[in-house]
């Protein structure tokens, strides 16, 4: 993923509403060759001016185990983060980091599932929430779909309905990740699975690169269209966030300058502000979708453009979109060990 340090700091920012509560509730931790983004890493950002108080974990591909099967090998992932979790509370940080673990399981197993997703609860008895099985896909080259491989109407498939119907067992959440070509895939999920809690990635991943770069305003109304029908659903929740990703076609990564706060809540605020009036703000989360979001802006920078979006929000409104609705969707405990 491309990073550059010294870019991000060329903006600097004071931290606005240094007080106000936060749990970012998506963000991910991992060990690459170029690429580090471990509890450090994650400690220089959530400690960067703002209130963050608990975060979120969702997989992506970490530390998978290649002593198991494809199916359980991850259970690593859950294993590694908990122990960073662990070494987080023994230094007895600011931050719960990962006071709740979102991880992978092959929803297509089926029936076979029941195994994977006690694994990982052994794995986190306290911290383990739900499980995240993406589902980004386009027929275009210049779009790369989900990490996890999938095939093209994955939420419409028969078998991986019925390893989604075993995640009410366990009272798991279920995390969305999709582009916003597919949303009516996800709307026939949510409405097959009234009693399922479903949280909507990223604002469903409006594109804006390969086919559709330079058509910003037709996507817009499209997705508009579409995620007025997800709000509908009341088993779904929306997170406020992932727009920085150079999918979305902003091109900030480009650019001399990384962007300001007030630049980054112009451009986004019209996606943010839809969601908010549709789900109202008792489903939706404001995210940081870090380190991938990294490649655009600073994290002390995001998070003020989101409270630029909301400064005239009420108290209320303000503690359920930047905490409440995250730790109760979530089911999270401060004390979670």
């Amino acid at each position: 993923m491309p990073e550059n340090l010294q870019w991000l700091k060329i903006i600097q920012e004071k931290t606005l509403e240094p007080d106000l509560l936060i749990c970012d509730p998506h963000h991910h931790l991992w060990n690459y060759p170029k690429s580090r983004y471990l509890l450090d890493e994650i400690l220089e950002d959530t400690n960067s001016g703002h209130n963050i108080v608990s975060t979120v974990f969702v997989e992506c591909m970490s530390e998978y185990r290649s002593d198991l099967s494809n199916a359980l090998a991850p259970v690593g992932e859950t294993e590694f983060v908990q122990k960073i979790a662990d070494e987080n509370k023994q230094a007895k940080n600011n931050t719960n980091i990962a006071a709740g673990i979102v991880s992978y399981a092959d929803l297509l197993l089926g029936n076979s599932l029941t195994e994977i997703l006690e694994a990982h609860i052994e794995a986190s008895p306290n911290r383990f929430k739900g499980i995240r099985h993406a589902c980004g896909w386009d027929e275009s080259d210049l779009v790369r779909n989900s990490h996890s491989n999938p095939p093209r109407f994955l939420y419409l498939n028969e078998v991986f309905r019925k390893g989604f119907a075993i995640l009410s067992n366990y009272d798991l959440t279920f995390d969305a990740w999709l582009y916003h070509t597919q949303h009516e895939e996800l709307i026939s999920l949510a409405r097959a699975f009234p009693n399922q809690t479903i949280i909507l990635n990223h604002v469903g991943g409006p594109l804006g690169i390969g086919p559709y770069k330079g058509k910003r305003e037709e996507i817009f109304h499209s997705w508009m269209n579409t995620i007025s029908k997800l709000a509908e659903c009341e088993n779904v929740v929306v997170k406020l966030g992932g727009l920085s990703m150079a999918i979305n076609g902003f091109e900030w990564h480009k650019k001399r300058e990384p962007p300001s706060s007030e630049e980054l809540a112009k451009a986004t605020a019209p996606y943010l502000l839809h969601c908010i009036e549709k789900f109202t703000p008792q489903r939706c989360m404001f995210e940081s979708n870090f380190p991938v979001d990294k490649v655009s802006c600073s994290y002390n920078i995001l998070w003020n453009s989101f409270k630029r979006i909301t400064k005239c929000f009420s108290k209320q409104e303000k503690y359920s979109l930047f905490y409440g609705t995250a730790t109760n969707t979530y089911n999270l405990s401060e004390s979670s060990n």
